[in-house]
């Protein structure tokens, strides 16, 4: 069987100098043909390099196995869930007899800092490999309805995750009455999740992670030095430098690593990466050197509640366990606000996104869509789109499109074929019949209305604050955004919340500029602020 082609830089083969380095780290193994190297369903611990003979990629399909991808000598195997943790979704099966070298994961792990030329090799060829992944539908399936919330819940948690999956739509795909029958299911039973022989009936997000091994869904440590509330680039960059400087460092998030950065299709101005860089692979790159520091990151982990005892601070989780820390970071982000339009209930389920990921765009591919907002994240959302949806129209409510957005976004979106500004503009009414139809829109100046085709509706009309678990445990602005500092009265460190020993970082604090790089530089300087907290309260 012949190799795959290097498509993308996501089949590398290693030089005869990296593959010196490695050797003494590893052991060498004979194969033979079907033997199965890494299992699908199951986490991987070693990196493995072929030497001699042929390793096929394989995904197990209902009817059949599909070959993926093919590796000869010098070529490696594994994708970027095994730096994380999270179980393959792909199965490595030897082709013929040969001989592979396995690499203990930890082993590869103190010899990164030494070759970092080998370290970005293989973290590019990882991240591809699972961008290929999600576009393959590789991994678990979902079934379900379009117009059904729980569907769109789990599709999302999926997509934001970067978890390989493919969804069987009830409404257009054969298949799915055809499995349902099989399942001895009805389709009010729907959605389901179906992954190695496993039938999860409309599980939540934490039953789906436990389901196929994305990570932990109770932390380790019940006690620790600090708590990350809030994965975000805030939340990371706290994860990064609280680890690498002896804290003893755990970090939640409902959700997903990446918060709304997480989101974004392509990060343009962010420094260090000229040709910008995706909010996901921003996240998992983040996340990887979190982890190699030594910070636990525990996802879908949802606080609830911030509570005080013994001179020590608790969050308590949404399962009812609690961890103590001497410090908690609030990095908990902000949600986009909800749009409230007359007829918009009707379609929110199949048509209304809060969000452009690949995700969205393949839902909307070849379809007219409207955008509604006039920051960087609708104009990040409109250029995105543009590639995928047969028309964008941009809804921007102030009188010129630079007034809230980067003037490089701006001047992007205006020499882009295929978007139309309206500025000075707002929607009135959405129409359609569980599916979006159109949109009406009113020009603010003059008033008069119009209608816009529209299969998709992505809303961007600025944020709300993610505080509700601090219930009044925390002083708030009049917004419910966090004060810290010189906002509040008495002395104390510019990111001390109300609470001293808790700090706020990124979106979530009062003042803050909505920057990735901004709040980067906000949870370093948090975690600066929780070592000199540390210090005084011994």
């Amino acid at each position: 069987m012949k190799e795959t082609p290097d498509l993308y830089g996501a089949y590398p083969r290693l030089e005869e100098y990296q593959l010196a380095e490695l050797t003494p780290l590893g052991e060498r193994r004979t194969t033979s043909a079907g033997d199965v190297l890494q299992p699908a369903g199951e986490p991987s611990d070693e990196f493995i390099v072929v030497l001699d003979g042929t390793v096929a990629v394989v995904q197990d399909t209902a009817e059949q196995e599909r070959v993926v991808a093919v590796h000869g000598p010098h070529r490696f195997l594994g994708e970027i869930g095994m730096l994380t943790g999270q179980q393959l979704f792909l199965s490595a099966v030897a082709q013929e007899p040969g001989e592979v070298l396995a690499v203990p994961l930890d082993q590869l792990r103190d010899l990164v800092p030494r070759d970092p030329r080998l370290a970005d090799l293989i973290l590019r060829a990882f991240l591809i490999r699972r961008s290929l992944q999600l576009t393959l539908g590789a991994g678990f399936a979902i079934v379900g309805s379009r117009f059904s919330a729980d569907t769109r819940r789990l599709r999302e948690f999926a997509a934001r995750n970067r978890l390989p999956h493919h969804w069987i739509d009830l409404e257009n795909d054969a298949e799915a009455e055809r499995l349902l029958r099989e399942l001895g299911l009805g389709r009010d039973e729907t959605p389901v999740v179906i992954w190695r022989g496993q039938v999860l009936r409309n599980p939540d997000n934490e039953q789906l992670a436990a389901a196929v091994g994305l990570r932990r869904t109770t932390p380790v440590r019940s006690a620790c030095d600090l708590i990350v509330v809030g994965a975000g680039p805030a939340g990371l960059a706290a994860a990064v430098y609280g680890a690498s400087e002896g804290l003893a460092t755990v970090v939640l998030d409902s959700v997903a690593t990446g918060g709304q950065a997480g989101t974004s299709s392509r990060i343009e101005n962010y420094l260090g990466f000229p040709a910008g860089i995706s909010g996901a692979e921003l996240a998992d790159l983040a996340e990887i050197q979190a982890r190699r520091f030594g910070a636990e990151l525990t996802v879908p982990a949802t606080a609830v509640a911030l509570e005080e005892r013994d001179g020590h601070h608790v969050v308590q989780l949404a399962n009812e366990a609690r961890i103590s820390s001497r410090a908690v970071l609030i990095a908990s982000g902000v949600r986009y606000r909800k749009l409230e339009l007359p007829g918009l209930d009707a379609v929110t389920s199949a048509s209304v996104y809060y969000a452009a990921t690949e995700l969205e765009a393949n839902l909307c591919r070849n379809d007219p869509v409207v955008v509604v907002g006039g920051g960087n994240s609708a104009g990040q959302a409109a250029v995105f789109l543009a590639q995928h949806a047969a028309q964008v129209v941009l809804v921007v409510r102030s009188n010129e499109l630079g007034q809230d957005m980067s003037r490089y976004l701006a001047d992007r979106i205006e020499q882009t074929d295929g978007i139309a500004v309206l500025a000075h503009s707002e929607l009135r009414a959405a129409h359609g019949d569980r599916v979006l139809e159109e949109v009406v829109v009113e020009d603010l100046k003059t008033g008069q209305r119009h209608v816009e085709a529209a299969n998709a509706l992505f809303v961007f009309i600025g944020s709300l604050p993610h505080v509700r678990w601090l219930g009044d445990q925390i002083v708030l602005d009049d917004r419910g955004f966090v004060l810290t500092g010189s906002q509040l009265p008495g002395k104390r460190q510019l990111l001390e919340t109300s609470r001293t020993g808790v700090f706020a970082a990124g979106d979530v604090r009062s003042g803050s500029v909505r920057r990735v790089a901004a709040a980067v530089g906000d949870g370093a300087l948090a975690v600066r602020m929780v070592h000199e907290h540390l210090g005084h309260s011994r």
